[in-house]
């Protein structure tokens, strides 16, 4: 009687290990994957086109990071230099033609004012994006701020 319970209970069991969903599964939700298997990697999409220098991209909302008009591709920033602030310095930013950078880069995290930009804002792709030709990835009917578009 024994083995006969256990062998039922190990029936059970087993049934139900194997109904479960397996880590693949989506529960039905759809993603910008596509239909691509999550345990599968597609091929990359070609680049975007990056169009060339053009004037400043309007922003939406405040404190929104201007978005950068140019290609910055190979653009070097690290600790021996820092090719965004050979424009966009106050140093530099009037024989450059460029915008300069706020006075909210030189702040710390703790609210101390720095004469040089903080560390906490060197590296600018952090929050600055490259504008390129992309099609938007979900419908959006966001709308901009008004006190931002008069």
């Amino acid at each position: 009687m024994k083995k006969l319970l256990a062998i039922i209970l190990g029936c059970i069991l087993t049934g139900g290990f194997l109904s479960l969903p397996t880590l693949a599964d989506t529960g039905g939700l759809s993603s910008l994957r596509g239909t691509t298997d999550l345990d599968s990697v597609p091929n990359a999409e070609e680049m975007k086109r990056v169009p060339k220098d053009r004037i400043a991209i309007e922003r939406d909302y405040l404190h929104q990071p201007p978005v950068i008009p140019h290609q910055v591709r190979g653009y070097n920033v690290n600790l021996k230099g820092h090719k965004c602030l050979s424009c966009h310095s106050w140093k530099n930013y009037k024989k450059a033609g460029a915008t300069k950078i706020s006075l909210t880069h030189f702040d710390t995290r703790d609210g101390q004012q720095l004469s040089d930009v903080s560390p906490s804002r060197y590296f600018c792709d952090q929050c600055h994006v490259t504008q390129a030709d992309a099609k938007p990835l979900v419908k959006s009917d966001f709308k901009s701020v008004d006190a931002l578009t008069h």
